[in-house]
């Protein structure tokens, strides 16, 4: 038996999310620009350099930033 999933009213700031949108955030003391690839329900998908990818031990530059966690650019 499957539940219906909840709809979740979205906030003003996710809707106005944009992808390719360019945003910054700190992982790993680290300060990072990125590019949004994917928006999710509570996070992006962010592109980010080779550097930046390496200096915060991302295993590619592709990440996940909580909504919480970024400001736009």
């Amino acid at each position: 038996m499957a539940f219906p999933r909840k709809e979740h009213p979205v906030s003003d700031f996710i809707a106005a999310r944009k992808i390719g949108e360019k945003i910054s955030f700190t992982r790993n003391d680290v300060f990072v620009i990125g590019t949004i690839h994917k928006i999710l329900e509570n996070s992006v998908i962010v592109e980010i350099s080779e550097e930046d990818a390496d200096l915060i031990g991302a295993a590619s530059t592709l990440t996940v930033v909580a909504h919480k966690n970024y400001t736009i650019e």
